[in-house]
């Protein structure tokens, strides 16, 4: 019995993210990583932390954290209103250097400076319900795909949709395509539901592994 792992060319592969979330921008940069390795787009949509948790019973130091996630996925939502796809992936791009590597809180400033570099409307950073239902719809559809017991972020390739994965460091190289094949192939197996174990650290970002490297 042949043990080869063969995944087809996606032909459709999505993410849903909160510009807030660490564990997604992890993904993010992995993901990144592979359509560029085997030349597929991504559609890059918005979830909330925020929708998500909304009614529940939050520890207050995460609950305080919902403001913040609130007011990003709305502008991430206003930005693909404005410019498409293209536009939320330069905005999530700007957006994750300064918040996770940078770990700066100004965000005022952090919004400001990601919308100028990512080539959108300065007037963006007014935060409105005006795209609320839209924001909603995102987040629902990721919901419908992986049920309300998870977070962020869910990846859909095809018809093949999962909550993660939750890595750190983000593998790069061949690693990164292993990840992937590995991943889509167990997901894609009727009656396959979780495979977990204990997190032994944080997000190791970009910087964090090159400090190490050279410590």
């Amino acid at each position: 019995m042949s043990t080869d792992v063969t995944i087809e060319q996606p032909s459709s592969v999505r993410m849903w993210f909160d510009p807030t979330c660490p564990w997604a921008w992890m993904t993010s940069r992995w993901l990144g990583e592979v359509a560029d390795a085997r030349g597929f787009d991504v559609d890059w949509q918005v979830m909330s932390l925020a929708v998500l948790n909304e009614g529940r019973d939050l520890p207050e130091e995460y609950a305080a954290r919902m403001p913040r996630s609130m007011r990003l996925t709305r502008l991430a939502t206003a930005a693909r209103a404005a410019g498409g796809d293209a536009a939320v992936k330069a905005l999530y791009d700007a957006l994750g250097e300064r918040i996770h590597h940078e770990r700066r809180k100004d965000d005022d400033a952090i919004i400001a400076e990601a919308l100028e570099a990512a080539g959108l409307d300065a007037a963006l950073a007014e935060e409105t319900d005006e795209h609320d239902e839209a924001l909603r719809a995102s987040h629902q559809a990721a919901i419908d795909l992986v049920g309300d017991d998870v977070g962020t972020p869910v990846i859909a390739v095809d018809d093949v949709a999962f909550f993660g994965p939750v890595i750190s460091p983000a593998p790069t190289g061949e690693a990164a395509l292993k990840l992937f094949d590995g991943i889509v192939a167990a997901a894609s197996i009727d009656g396959f539901f979780e495979l977990k174990r204990s997190r032994t650290r944080g997000p190791v970002f970009a910087t964090d592994a090159t400090d190490q490297q050279e410590a």
